[in-house]
């Protein structure tokens, strides 16, 4: 999500057949996804630049192990023991 660019989630009835259960989950289910949450806890309180980038470099490594282990399950790798 850029700094700049407002967010905008709308959900309307006619989308989901005038059944409020699923506009609501609809509605949870898009602000995940642009993860408007995270920006706004994220937001709360000052986060100096290095733990910043540590954290988003964290995330990037938790991410990759996770991808290459996908990976290695959908070409049946079997993972070495230690």
């Amino acid at each position: 999500m850029s700094k700049n660019k407002p967010v905008n989630v709308e959900v309307t009835l006619r989308h989901v057949r005038n059944d409020p259960n699923k506009l609501i989950r609809k509605f949870i289910k898009k602000v995940k996804k642009e993860k408007i949450l995270e920006e706004v806890k994220g937001r709360m309180y000052y986060e100096k630049p290095s733990s910043k980038r540590r954290r988003m470099k964290k995330r990037k490594l938790e991410n990759a192990r996770k991808a290459q282990k996908e990976q290695n399950k959908k070409l049946n790798i079997q993972p070495m023991k230690r």
